[in-house]
């Protein structure tokens, strides 16, 4: 099995573009469709040559590259960089996507649509461990045939930096072709590091220096493990980069915000699975003397010890948990209220000394910090989290199997003994945990409504080959805990990277991989759907690390990415209450990601578009401070921008004061505050609820009837008039393109001697314009082409009518690339307008018996309300504008019957596939029938919604106007506008 790429990810692209359209304007090196002018200059634009390789070489000043940064920014909806943002020693940049989104796809995709765009050829990939050098190279690996079918065959190496093989560094430095180079932080951050001595086998340069000559664009991942030190700063600046770009999802500091997609982002878009907590925690156990030792404090006065304990709640009628911190003398049993079980528990001593701290107490066994007394035995805890991620297991895999999803669990482990021992002749032994797991895996599977998966299989072998752990390994053999970063480590990590596609397939038979630190960082397979963390407390690992190996959305057997949250729901296996975890998980989110609940900012409406002169243009940076400022006034937002109850209330109630002179734009702004009041939705696994076939619903008139009209399947054509092409794109590129004149760039340099070996620092920069450039010119037309797809002939016409081709010779890569920008919208806008959609006939159709087969699930107090008036007894919403449809629906009179389309009915576009929201039966005046299919948006306004999703929902306009069949399909954004049209 192969993993398979989705190139046309919207996201992604734009992802990409953010950092490809920095250096829009830069002259590209020679390729193949170049035609020279001067000879004597061959292949030497846009590229560096140094006396030990070829580089690459910057042509733009700093104005040209702060000019598109903000451009770029502002279309992102980000806020706008100054100046002194960009960088002194070099021009620095941050890509901030949540994990499991693709971000190492983005980030090798943008390294040769670099190459592609200007003929940059050096890249450098630094990672902050062995471990996701590991996933980035397996990634390469995977993905050389996509990026070559891409790429016109690109011709490209990729090299995985190791001290003993020195040779890679000097073709790296002297190739003419892409060449990436993937190297760990820790391979560069020491003086004696390899790369920053002389050596023989590099002619007595030090390797550092082939890499700094090519001024390499530098790609940081995860910069806040890779540079987050000075120390790391100072190591990537010793390459001498182009430029550094740092994807994470959880920048430190993020330079120059180029393009955004957070973890609120991500759910919204279902580009991540949907995260729900099933809780294993104790309750009610209160007979006994509980006490946590949290913490010491060493004031100058005293030593303090901060405890846990449980005292009586008069107001609750109960017995809760506080910490607080107490001081030698105290008496616990005072303290509980008098409880009985604490009677003796007085601190006689408090040892504050890094390393031992220990608190004593009168006739009782001292207490080590971080250890619990009169908690429930943590081995039940455990044994039923193991128990309950098995049950979630097969529970998942008899829905995604016969999908040809394979399921996978995770169990992390903070002791590798507790899994697999060696006694003293060094055999490996079974640990607690493995054996707990065969036994409850044993009795779990006996049960009848698993008995599919079962057949004729030997369940006592099929118990010990289902499950397996990665641990890094001594010299010896022998199992170790380690922290991630050692040779150890690298040697289990080639193992279960080498295998990832493999552990996908139904062939191989693990499912159940229990880890030790060595899978916190890098292994991002897809298929993990129940993640388990086995400690001997409350887990400490991070809950956004916890997750993060879950999140990717799953690949069947053909190595396709499955979508929709119906299959994608990582289940968390947590040893607490599901409302501790949300509530650290999101202020994890907060803390690490600077996601913002509930507040505005400045710029948060400065990439509005409004319309203004026959054209469209943004809302821009000074006017969303207007915004922001009456919103403050109107006591919408405190000082500090965060969204208050009274804000809340108007947008309820819908009379948010919106100022006369931004009325034309307050659609648009009513859409951004009710976004930017959201919250993180994390599902309780407890409210977790099967969703059943209304039989009565289902086999009514109402329905057949309503069903009969829109099952037909369509098939599409598209026809558009070349000669109206070749005009509106000729028209919008004579009236909007805006080219500059190249620039010589004039730079000088102080050469400084730091620990990370020689860096230089420019201190003086400055700029002239080229009156007659000695350009290489390339070749437009086939550049067009291969952008567009469109006929040489074509698009000589465009240029030619265009009359602005004089500017090519101004600037020829940024006249190229805005003029392939103007005719590519064009068309997006002609196709739509071009389609015609054609029944295909009686025979192809959705069979109403599907909604039998589906299998679906919701929660309580999350995502699904009670219906009488549809196919199933709750209708499973994805949106607060869904809910509220859903409810007033089922209130209204008219509505006699209603539908939540499901994910495979789907209407076929050259966008891909459209799902629409609803279906619905109205009979008005207890007459006359109507049947509508209906989209539902919180904003239905074009400039709000993505533009491929508003072309989809036209596409869908015409399709059910080719089925005929009296039914119309409207989009709104309101109930009332909707019923009330009708």
């Amino acid at each position: 099995m192969k993993l398979k790429f989705n190139s046309n990810l919207d996201y992604q692209k734009e992802s990409i573009s953010s950092i490809a359209d920095i250096f829009k304007g830069q002259i590209p090196a020679q390729s193949n469709f170049t035609v020279s002018a001067m000879t004597d200059k061959v292949g030497t634009e846009g590229k560096l040559i140094t006396d030990l390789g070829i580089g690459n070489k910057l042509e733009l000043d700093e104005d040209d590259i702060l000019k598109n940064v903000r451009e770029i920014q502002l279309r992102n909806g980000l806020k706008p960089s100054t100046s002194v943002d960009l960088g002194r020693k070099h021009f620095k940049f941050t890509i901030e996507m949540e994990t499991g989104t693709g971000k190492t796809y983005v980030y090798l995709r943008t390294i040769f649509e670099l190459n592609s765009k200007y003929g940059f050829t050096k890249f450098v990939i630094v990672v902050p461990s062995v471990a996701i050098k590991e996933g980035v190279v397996k990634s390469i690996d995977i993905m050389t045939e996509h990026f070559k079918r891409l790429y016109a065959n690109v011709i490209f190496k990729d090299y995985e930096y190791k001290s003993q093989k020195l040779d890679i560094i000097r073709d790296f430095a002297t190739s003419d072709n892409i060449r990436i180079m993937i190297m760990t932080i820790q391979s560069i951050n020491k003086d004696t590091n390899v790369i920053n001595v002389d050596n023989e086998k590099t002619n007595g340069i030090k390797p550092i220096e082939f890499i700094k000559e090519t001024n390499p664009i530098v790609i940081i991942d995860e910069p806040q493990s890779v540079a987050g030190t000075q120390n790391g700063k100072e190591s990537i600046e010793s390459l001498n980069p182009l430029c550094t770009v740092g994807y994470s999802a959880t920048h430190k500091d993020k330079y120059n915000l180029m393009f955004r997609l957070d973890a609120v982002d991500a759910y919204e878009r279902q580009l991540v699975k949907q995260i729900e907590v099933a809780s294993v925690f104790s309750k009610d156990h209160n007979n006994a003397a509980y006490i946590k030792f949290i913490s010491v404090s060493n004031s100058k006065s005293q030593i303090k010890a901060k405890l846990e304990i449980g005292k009586w709640d008069a107001k609750k009628g109960t017995i809760v948990r506080r910490s607080k911190e107490y001081k030698k003398g105290d008496d616990l049993y005072e303290l509980s209220d008098n409880r009985d079980v604490y009677k003796g528990y007085q601190i006689t001593e408090i040892n504050a000394k890094e390393g031992d701290e220990y608190v004593c107490f009168v006739g009782h066994e001292p207490m080590k910090l971080g250890e619990v007394r009169g908690e429930i035995d943590d081995d039940i805890i455990k044994r039923t989290q193991i128990r309950k991620t098995i049950e979630e297991h097969l529970n998942k895999d008899l829905k995604l199997k016969k999908e040809g999803i394979k399921v996978l669990s995770l169990f992390f482990i903070d002791k590798v003994a507790n899994y697999r021992t060696m006694d003293k002749d060094g055999n490996v032994q079974k640990g607690k945990y493995a054996i707990w797991f065969e036994e409850e895996y044993k009795k779990t599977v006996m049960n009848p409504k698993y008995k599919t998966l079962f057949n004729d299989v030997d369940i006592e072998t099929e118990a010990e080959l289902v499950h397996g752990g990665y641990f890094a390994q001594d010299k010896k053999g022998k199992l170790k805990d380690t922290s991630g970063l050692t040779q150890a480590d690298e040697d289990a990590h080639n193992l279960i990277m080498t295998d990832k596609e493999k552990l996908l397939s139904f062939d191989t038979k693990l499912k159940f991989i229990f880890s030790h630190s060595a899978l916190r960082e890098g292994w991002d397979n897809p298929n993990v759907f129940q993640i388990c963390t086995l400690n001997e407390t409350k887990s400490e690992m991070k809950k956004r690390q916890e997750i993060g190996r879950g999140l990717r959305l799953a690949v069947n057997q053909d190595g396709e990415r499955v979508y929709g949250f119906r299959v994608n729901t990582l289940t968390v296996m947590a040893n607490e209450s599901y409302e501790d975890f949300a509530r650290k998980l999101q202020s994890e989110y907060e803390e690490d990601e600077g996601i913002r609940f509930g507040i505005v900012e400045k710029h948060s409406f400065a990439n509005i578009i409004i319309s203004k002169d026959g054209g469209s243009t943004y809302l821009e940076q000074e006017r969303s401070e207007e915004i922001y400022n009456h919103l403050k006034k109107c006591k919408y937002v405190d000082d500090k921008g965060k969204i208050t109850d009274k804000l809340r209330n108007d947008l309820k109630e819908q009379k948010v004061d919106i100022p006369e002179e931004f009325k034309i734009v307050e659609d648009e702004i009513i859409y951004k505050l009710k976004k930017l009041s959201g919250n993180l939705n994390i599902k309780n696994a407890e409210d977790k609820k099967q969703i059943k076939l209304n039989k009565m619903r289902y086999l009514s008139p109402e329905f057949k009837e309503l069903w009969d009209r829109i099952k037909y399947k369509t098939t599409y054509s598209v026809n558009f008039d070349s000669n109206e092409l070749i005009n509106k794109c000729a028209e919008e590129i004579k009236r909007s393109l805006n080219i500059s004149k190249a620039k010589i760039i004039y730079s000088k340099a102080e050469i400084d001697i730091t620990k990370a070996g020689m860096v230089t620092e420019e201190n003086n920069r400055y700029s002239d314009d080229i009156e007659e450039p000695n350009f290489i010119f390339p070749d437009i037309i086939t550049f067009l082409q291969n952008q567009t797809n469109l006929t040489r002939r074509t698009l000589v016409e465009i240029l030619k009518k265009s009359e602005r081709l004089d500017d090519f010779r101004k600037n020829p890569q940024q006249f190229m690339d805005e003029a392939a920008s103007i005719i590519k919208r064009k068309m997006r806008l002609m196709i739509v307008d071009g389609i015609k959609y054609k029944k295909v006939g009686d025979d192809k159709y959705y069979a109403q018996e599907l909604f039998e087969t589906e299998e679906l699930y919701g929660y309580l107090s999350k995502n699904m309300i009670g219906s009488k008036k549809s196919v199933y007894d709750y209708i499973i919403y994805d949106s607060d504008v869904e809910a509220q449809f859903a409810k007033k629906f089922e209130k209204n009179d008219s509505v006699r019957m209603y539908i939540k389309l499901p994910d495979w009915f789907k209407v076929p576009t050259p966008l891909g596939s459209y799902n629409p929201d609803w279906a619905v039966f109205i009979e008005k005046d207890n007459a006359e029938k109507l049947y509508f299919v209906v989209e539902t948006k919180g904003n239905i306004l074009a400039g709000e919604l993505r533009e491929r999703e508003y072309k989809k929902i036209q596409c869908g306009h015409k399709h059910f106007a080719a089925l005929g069949n009296d039914v119309v399909f409207k989009e709104t954004d309101s109930f009332e506008k909707f019923i009330e049209n009708v």
